[in-house]
């Protein structure tokens, strides 16, 4: 099987600008049929943003409150975890204080790619590998973007191949 990324790849793909806001893409992520856009500056690669990364940005944080013990000057703080269960509201706050931030803040800027021409093998390991988990890759050729291929894309090419 001697199959290319060229070959597997969607060609039509959507992305975001590093200067795109939080909450724009997060709003175009919504209506996506997918789960993440690679972030493209002057024609180059420059990120990936998933739902894990929203995930991560709006996830409730520890919530800490220190409680002063003891008399000055002998006196010591001890951090209490306090869950407040506020976690519609806190959702809320969280998101107007990050839906202004620029992407470029909350995306993944280590962004695993192959060439057009990379063997099938290659976006396998990619795609099935255990070292990170990565749901699609995007493909270059001459340093820009012409294509994604996600873990369905591979399975369907690998599926019409075993057919012949």
């Amino acid at each position: 099987m001697d199959l290319s990324a060229r070959e597997i790849m969607t060609t039509d793909v959507e992305t975001a600008s590093p200067d795109d806001e939080v909450g724009t893409v997060l709003e175009r992520l919504a209506k996506a049929d997918f789960n993440g856009f690679p972030i493209v500056e002057d024609g180059r690669v420059v990120g990936i943003v998933t739902q894990g990364d929203f995930v991560r940005l709006f996830r409730k944080k520890d919530r800490l409150v220190w409680i002063p013990i003891g008399v000055p000057p002998f006196s010591e703080t001890l951090p209490y975890a306090v869950d407040f269960s506020l976690d519609e509201l806190d959702l809320g706050i969280d998101f107007v204080k990050n839906a202004r931030k620029d992407v470029r803040e909350i995306m993944t800027t280590d962004v695993v790619t192959v060439e057009a021409d990379s063997g099938v093998g290659e976006v396998l390991s990619i795609l099935a590998g255990e070292d990170r988990d990565i749901n699609r890759v995007p493909v270059l050729e001459d340093g820009g973007l012409v294509g994604i291929i996600t873990r369905e894309d591979l399975l369907r090419a690998l599926r019409v191949e075993l057919d012949r």
